[in-house]
């Protein structure tokens, strides 16, 4: 057979209806969402949305051929085939056309610069290659299954055999890509981040001084804190730095940091954090933060060196690592490492901060960026501290699966938008974004402040599997400052597009997606940590000086790598 017959009798194969179906998926595709796409992303995208509407229409095909249900006549159906067609095609030029326009959307909301194409014609091309292989993989799978099922119905009736050669076909494809192709992918991962994870950069030398975590007096070697602990100690401001801009007296922050390689157990690790902070003097600070990082130990310096100036350098912050993955990989197969790191690290913290008096003793606060977010939550258990209890916490970006921050979202006052939620009296918990919080700066607090700091934009605290089948909550009207008016809800569609959000969250301006802002972490640390030493005139000048230092160098979290 030549390739030219071959390929001929491959299309003349697929379902008319299943590419109807995928032709409207494809078009769904190109729509916007939260986070603006590369023409490799989309074209992936719309490959693998028309793959999956072609096999909801083979599927839909067969279970109503395999019902037994009436068929039309071959003229009604060749006629309607050939109509639907026509308008499946005008509905895919038409998304084709419109792809420029509805990237600049999302583009205009954060404040880019457009694009003069989106690239269709690489777009469609992309999705053609993504469909031929999904459809590959899917007449294998089909082939299987009918081969499974010819050799049971000997012994079974032959619809029973078609059901069971369908279900051991499917686990056998999930045991293949679980326990082979995904096993063999995350040990490459793990090892590749592994590796990473001990380079040394020369622009971040080992401090001098006895007093610096990493130091020559430090209980924690400079080599067992790891890539992203050596940044978090070598990057933070100075005394000297400090003062410069905020005009005023500073003391040098405590930084401890203790990374993997230091001890076998995540108890040992928090026992070692203990006795560095104890020996650095932590807790005679005004201010002691318990931080758990992201999935590779990364932690914000938006975040951390802006409370630092805020507080005149009388701060403390201690954190350990948990993982070499970064935050998607780490939630994906270690999900229980970062909760037990940050669980073993607070209970040593606070086990020993509530035997100091209280009228000498820092406030406690906890912080968290994305998964650091999400486990820092569970870090603090309700029994343990309500006699005692810590001051407060500023989480940013809390994954979708954050288990506080869903309850408190899901049962938020009536009338409050789902990405800006008010909860009760507000005197607890408090949303902000970039336009500050949802309430006035004067409404009084209760006996300890929690602060989630979010963004409309970012896809990893709003994806949810549900939105497969509803539109959320937050697509209602009004709708965040920082999300495209032309986004619609699709079935199916839309989750997909989010979860590719998620993917490349990181990927936008400061200040948008999963990329927090120095300045809006300034509202949030005032609210928490009641700041109440500076001048408004003071704070805007803070936040323009943190901004544009950020912009000019920029985070380099790996997870921002994507």
């Amino acid at each position: 057979m030549t390739l030219a017959r071959f390929i001929r009798r491959q299309l003349l194969s697929l379902s008319g209806v299943g590419l109807m179906l995928g032709a409207l998926f494809f078009a769904a595709a190109l729509t916007p969402t939260l986070i603006p796409r590369s023409y490799l992303t989309q074209g992936a995208l719309a490959g693998g949305c028309f793959a999956i509407g072609y096999f909801a229409g083979v599927l839909w095909r067969r279970l109503w051929h395999y019902l037994e249900l009436p068929e039309p006549s071959a003229r009604a159906r060749s006629l309607a085939n050939a109509l639907v067609a026509a308008s499946c095609l005008l509905v895919v030029l038409a998304a084709l056309w419109r792809t420029t326009a509805w990237q600049n959307a999302i583009r205009d909301v954060m404040k880019m610069a457009p694009v003069e194409t989106a690239y269709p014609l690489k777009v469609s091309i992309i999705a053609l290659v993504t469909f031929v292989v999904l459809l590959v993989l899917g007449r294998l799978f089909a082939l299987l299954a009918h081969i499974l099922a010819v050799g049971t119905r000997r012994a079974i009736p032959r619809k029973l055999a078609n059901v069971i050669g369908v279900i051991v076909a499917g686990l056998l494809f999930w045991s293949i890509a679980s326990n082979v192709l995904i096993r063999i992918a995350f040990n490459a991962l793990d090892s590749s981040f592994r590796e990473l994870d001990v380079l040394f950069e020369p622009e971040r030398p080992q401090p001098t001084a006895a007093d610096k975590t990493g130091g020559p007096a430090s209980l924690v070697k400079w080599t067992e804190l790891g890539r992203m602990g050596r940044r978090f100690i070598a990057s933070g401001p100075t005394a000297a730095e400090i003062s410069a801009v905020t005009e005023r007296p500073a003391l040098e922050p405590v930084r401890v940091y203790v990374g993997l390689a230091a001890r076998d157990t995540a108890q040992a690790r928090a026992r070692l954090a203990l006795d560095e902070l104890k020996r650095q003097h932590g807790f005679e600070r005004k201010v002691l933060i318990v931080i758990t990082p992201t999935g590779t130990g990364w932690i914000d310096p938006a975040a951390m060196d802006t409370v630092e100036y805020l507080h005149h350098g009388d701060v403390a912050s201690v954190a350990m690592q948990y993982s070499y993955l970064n935050s998607p990989l780490s939630l994906l197969f270690q999900p229980e490492y970062g909760a037990e790191a940050a669980r073993a690290l607070f209970a040593e913290i606070y086990g020993y901060w509530t035997t100091l008096p209280k009228e000498r003793r820092p406030k406690l606060y906890l912080h968290g960026l994305s998964l650091g977010a999400m486990n820092s939550e569970t870090s603090a258990e309700l029994f343990e501290t309500i006699g005692d209890p810590i001051a407060g916490a500023l989480w940013s970006g809390a994954p979708f699966e954050s288990r506080i921050w869903r309850s408190i979202t899901d049962n938020r006052n009536p009338g409050s938008p789902a990405w800006l939620p008010q909860f009760r009296d507000s005197r607890f918990v408090r949303f902000m974004n970039q336009n500050g919080p949802t309430v006035p700066p004067d409404t009084p607090w209760g006996p300890m402040r929690v602060v989630y700091l979010q963004y409309a934009s970012d896809a990893i605290t709003f994806f949810a599997y549900r939105d497969a089948y509803r539109a959320p909550a937050w697509m209602n009207p009004p709708r965040g400052p920082d999300v495209s008016p032309e986004l619609r809800w699709y079935p199916i569609v839309t989750m997909l597009q989010l979860a590719l959000d998620m993917a490349v969250a990181t990927h936008t301006p400061m200040g948008f997606g999963h990329v927090y802002a120095p300045e809006h972490y300034v509202d949030a640390w005032v609210a928490v940590t009641d700041v109440n030493d500076w001048s408004a005139e003071a704070l805007a000048k803070l936040k323009s000086y943190l901004a544009a230092r950020a912009r000019q160098a920029p985070g380099d979290d790996p997870d921002r790598g994507g």
